[in-house]
């Protein structure tokens, strides 16, 4: 069953506006290096609407090739039935993280028989990314229930905005086998005390090592540590998603030489220069150490 962090790694832009491979390897071994259970690619973060279908394919290879040399899961954004067919030739594919269909607002009748299609048609797991705030579909626990009840649907990611009710009575009685990843940043300490068994972390290009100490610390009970660092690390999420993820993201990544540039693709634009600062000082206090030094 997936567990831990798993890094949701951004999309890096070089000076000349192309994908920078040798900075997206980089990221990939330092997050891994750092502790992370292992990688995500072509999720939100990596701005996969704004990549042609050459930029993709070249993003998941390389992904790929460093997820097996390292033994470590892969997960890709796929969704459609042509995209996750594709991921049948990349064996080191753990699971296609597939998002809820957003903006039709099919029902949760729907979502169900949508899902059970895609599984039935796709050759690897399916990690079903439920994100209701920007899809417009809610789902009910009792419906995340009979998600996992499909074969081939091995988790979900649950990125609902808070820590609402359903959440509760879903991670009070989890389904067997069925891999609950918390996905909203800010949260993600109280979700892991509730019991979800890992997190798909932007953040977690910053302070890597925290928030796998923090899944560590409430896995092995020692709620004293959990609580601490889950109220920095919660801080530094708010200042990282301050603006339109991943802008400030890529902005203190850049403060740090980790990226040649902090550049994003339209329709993102870059964040206030007041707003970086905010997020690499709330860095600084967290690592302990120059936020700019801290890999």
């Amino acid at each position: 069953m997936l567990s831990g962090v798993y890094v949701p790694l951004i999309t890096p832009f070089d000076a000349a506006g192309a994908v920078a491979r040798p900075a997206l390897e980089g990221l990939a071994h330092e997050v891994l290096d750092a502790g992370a259970a292992g990688l995500v690619a072509l999720g939100t973060t990596a701005e996969p609407g704004s990549l042609d279908q050459e930029e993709q394919e070249a993003v998941v290879d390389l992904l790929a090739r460093v997820c097996r040399e390292r033994d470590a899961p892969l997960l890709v954004g796929a969704s459609t039935p042509t995209a996750v067919t594709a991921l049948g030739a990349r064996r080191e594919v753990t699971a296609a993280l597939s998002l809820v269909p957003p903006f039709v607002r099919p029902g949760e009748p729907g979502v169900v028989a949508h899902f059970a299609a895609l599984a039935a048609a796709s050759p690897v797991p399916l990690v079903v990314y439920h994100v209701p705030y920007r899809t417009g579909q809610q789902l009910s626990p009792e419906t995340l229930r009979r998600l996992a009840a499909l074969p081939g649907v091995i988790g979900v990611k649950l990125a609902v905005g808070a820590i609402e009710a359903d959440t509760v009575g879903l991670l009070a009685d989890p389904p067997a086998g069925f891999a609950v990843l918390g996905g909203d940043d800010t949260v993600i300490s109280p979700l892991l005390a509730l019991g979800a068994h890992g997190a798909v972390l932007a953040s977690a290009h910053l302070a890597t090592a925290g928030f796998v100490e923090l899944a560590d610390a409430w896995r092995r009970g020692d709620t004293n540590q959990a609580r601490e660092l889950g109220h920095r690390l919660a801080e530094l999420s708010a200042a990282l998603f301050a603006a339109p993820n991943p802008t400030v993201v890529k902005a203190v990544l850049h403060a740090q030489g980790r990226i040649p540039a902090p550049t994003v693709r339209l329709p993102l634009v870059p964040p206030d220069d007041e707003i970086v600062h905010a997020a690499v000082e709330r860095l600084a206090a967290v690592s302990g150490a120059s936020a700019v030094a801290m890999r």
